[in-house]
């Protein structure tokens, strides 16, 4: 059985951009999903209403099964030792950069971790919409955060008019034009953006609602502004044909603007090769996991794809040619360009 690979998202953004803002958002929406939160200082995160006060290098347990940390950056590695292990309940750990923080150290720390159930989960980089302009004047630094970005969020956009929003999201595509650029306001996202929900059900009548239930933001109640889930979407591809690899690394190294996450499971007809292939993609990160089919399973490929401002047809036109036609045959060689992504279970 592979291991279980614990996501890490890094969420940065300078000081004001609405980073404990989103992380306290996702925080009330886990929608059953066990958060670890890594933080440089979690004094002014709100759980459940109240203020959560730490020092450096402390442990907090929620009620909800989520977890908050606080530690420097030296001690990065310790911390997800402590949240990913064999017996982890954890199933996303989220690191809130301090606004001062250098991106690209935090990537080199969750890539060069040795720990082996924690897999890079991105770089989420938050922009504050009403002085992103300004604040990237002073601080040319920040538009080199904003080119390592996985997925930018530009904040506070009820803040500013449709033309000004414009040309700070035409700033940002100017520094990174291969990342998805998500527009909200409060810090207020669709949690599935970064992590897989956990499967629930409504309850049913007269059941009495958990804590978490009632804490849950109400996404349809929006004052006018748009639902949580309206600019992103998901774009499911089923195939009962099997899968040509190269084609397949082809379209997820280039894959069509607006994709973030890619995951699922492939099946390669490739002599030799009987093996079901577990695949998870952030940003232009691609991961392969060599599993096996359970018996009876169909072998069928099944992946869904989620992004911002996407278009299906396109998406699901370039997927189709990835697909081997009858009477086709597949190089056995094809198979090292998976191999180059995958990881050993």
């Amino acid at each position: 059985m592979a291991k279980k690979r614990i996501p890490v998202v890094i969420v940065a953004g300078f000081l004001g951009s609405g980073k404990t803002t989103l992380l306290n958002h996702v925080l009330r929406n886990n929608r059953g999903v066990r958060v670890g939160v890594i933080v440089n200082d979690f004094g002014a995160v709100n759980i459940d209403s109240m203020m959560v006060a730490g020092q450096v290098d402390s442990m907090v347990s929620l009620s909800n099964g989520c977890m908050c940390c606080a530690v420097d950056v030296s001690d990065m590695d310790e911390m997800l030792g402590r949240l990913a292990h064999p017996s982890s309940q954890i199933d996303v750990i989220i690191v809130e950069a301090s606004g001062l923080a250098e991106p690209r150290n935090m990537i080199r720390l969750v890539l060069g971790s040795e720990n082996p159930y924690v897999a890079y989960g991105g770089l989420v980089v938050m922009i504050d919409g009403e002085q992103f302009e300004q604040m990237s004047a002073q601080h040319p630094d920040l538009g080199k955060h904003v080119t390592l970005a996985d997925l930018i969020i530009l904040n506070k956009t009820d803040r500013i008019d449709d033309g000004r929003r414009a040309a700070v999201q035409a700033m940002a595509r100017g520094y990174n034009d291969r990342a998805p650029v998500l527009t909200t306001a409060h810090g207020r996202i669709e949690p599935t953006l970064l992590f897989d929900r956990e499967s629930g059900r409504e309850p049913s009548a007269g059941e009495q609602l958990t804590l978490d239930q009632l804490l849950l933001d109400e996404s349809g109640e929006c004052d006018g502004h748009d639902h949580l889930h309206s600019s992103y979407e998901a774009v499911d591809f089923d195939s009962s044909a099997p899968i040509d690899p190269r084609r397949l690394v082809d379209f997820l190294e280039t894959r069509p603007v607006g994709i973030y996450r890619v995951k699922g499971f492939v099946h390669f007809a490739v002599p030799g090769q009987s093996r079901k292939f577990e695949v998870q993609t952030v940003g232009p990160h691609i991961r392969f996991t060599s599993t096996r089919w359970e018996p009876g399973e169909d072998r069928t490929t099944r992946l869904v794809l989620i992004g911002v401002d996407i278009e299906p047809e396109h998406v699901r036109s370039r997927l189709e040619r990835c697909v081997v036609s009858d009477g086709e045959e597949t190089d056995p060689g094809a198979m090292l360009g998976i191999h180059r992504y995958t990881v050993t279970a």
